[in-house]
């Protein structure tokens, strides 16, 4: 019996797999479980177990990038793969080409998880969302050129509101470069506006008609998403019919049922907006009316007032009033004169009272050296003539007494 290495009896049993037609393409449905995205390389290593096994299995990042949704650890799922073995460590698995959920479509699944993504992330807030317009001056239309729906927004945009333009984006609406040609057409859009274009719409409708999922898919596009959530200016999302919703309708500014819809939320209807601009006028010329009425009123009342009707009896009437005002003027200067000499004669005398002749006329007199009086025996100078001032008069002299006597703080001389 010949012996051979671990290495050869992995490498035999792998050719045996390999070699098995049946082999070479199943279908197996599990549960992931170990599931592991290694981002460097794009590779994707999980496990698919059921009540009774468990199976190691890989997707290589050329079949992984296909994948419309993300595995997760939990999901029932159903792949197509063919079986090998692992050399190195001796254990058979699978090699996934191609995988889809047990139950669900993977559209539906990939939807799911792109919806519940970006709401968390915040991207449908409706505090973020903008206004629409009430009168638009220009509207911008992304959507196939060819399709029903673009007819039936032009249809409704001429009949209701014929007082916009319309700029048209032409797109493809469904396949692998949908997504990219809406974006751009966002792009351009927002462009104008940032460049303050007159060519800039005011507001922007994009959609399609209705169709499968696989139809709209490139609405559900999260490139597509995130360029209407980012537009600056205001977006109605009309994919679909009334029952169809994608990730476009959530991003967007408004959504709209059909295309048609949307053309009517985007504009007034013509014959409203008139009913309403006639209600304004009714109501202006009323109030006009009214206002004019009520100062021909006014005036009619100045009119019939006696000052016009009789000038001469508002001549007399001033007349009277300035005699009272000259009567009072008079009385009051009368008065304040009065009150005035009264406070003269009270300060006069005081002033008479205070007055130094009044001293002098009793008796008392005012000795002065060289004009000024003295006020203290240290004031006094021997040989400086002196001056008397007296009630009726004034002496003047010098003293020749050989010795002079003070008395008080000074001192004998």
């Amino acid at each position: 019996m010949d012996v051979i290495t671990v290495s050869q009896l992995n490498r035999y049993v792998k050719s045996l797999l390999e070699g098995d037609a049946q082999l070479a393409c199943v279908y197996v449905s599990g549960e992931i479980s170990n599931f592991v995205h290694h981002v460097r390389s794009g590779h994707l290593y999980l496990s698919l177990k059921d009540e009774g096994g468990l199976v190691n299995a890989v997707m290589f990042r050329a079949a992984a990038a296909r994948l419309p949704f993300t595995p997760e650890n939990g999901m029932k799922v159903i792949v197509r793969a063919r079986v090998s073995l692992y050399e190195r460590d001796g254990q058979y698995q699978i090699y996934i080409d191609e995988m889809q959920p047990d139950g669900v479509g993977a559209l539906q699944l990939a939807y799911e998880q792109m919806k519940a993504r970006l709401e968390k992330e915040g991207l449908f807030d409706a505090a973020r969302k903008r206004p629409i317009p009430p009168y638009p001056r220009l509207i911008g239309v992304i959507t196939s050129p060819t399709g029903a729906a673009v007819r039936d927004i032009l249809n409704i945009l001429g009949r209701r509101y014929p007082l916009a333009s319309v700029v048209m984006a032409p797109v493809l609406v469904q396949g692998e470069e949908a997504p990219a040609q809406l974006v751009d057409a966002l792009h351009r859009f927002n462009v104008l506006r940032q460049k303050g274009s007159r060519y800039a719409p005011d507001v922007l409708i994009i959609g399609r008609g209705g169709g499968s999922i696989e139809e709209l898919w490139a609405f559900n596009d999260e490139r597509v998403a995130r360029a209407v959530a980012a537009s600056d200016i205001p977006v109605i999302s009309a994919v679909g019919h009334e029952t169809d919703f994608t990730i476009c309708d959530f991003a967007a500014d408004l959504r709209a049922p059909t295309p048609s819809a949307a053309a009517e939320l985007a504009t007034p209807e013509q014959g409203q907006l008139v009913h309403t601009l006639s209600q304004y006028r009714s109501r202006m010329v009323n109030a006009l009316q009214g206002r004019l009425q009520a100062q021909y009123r006014r005036l009619d009342a100045l009119l019939a007032r006696r000052c016009l009707k009789t000038p001469l009896f508002y001549v007399q009437e001033q007349g009277l009033r300035l005699d009272a005002a000259t009567r009072a003027f008079a009385a009051a200067a009368k008065e304040t004169v009065h009150r005035q000499q009264n406070r003269l004669a009270t300060a006069a005398g005081k002033l008479d009272t205070l007055s130094p002749l009044k001293v002098l006329s009793r008796g008392y007199s005012i000795v002065s050296q060289n004009g000024r009086a003295l006020r203290s025996v240290k004031d006094w100078q021997p040989e400086a003539p002196v001056a008397v001032r007296c009630r009726d008069g004034e002496v003047r002299g010098q003293l020749i007494q050989q010795e002079v006597e003070i008395y008080g703080n000074g001192k004998d001389l």
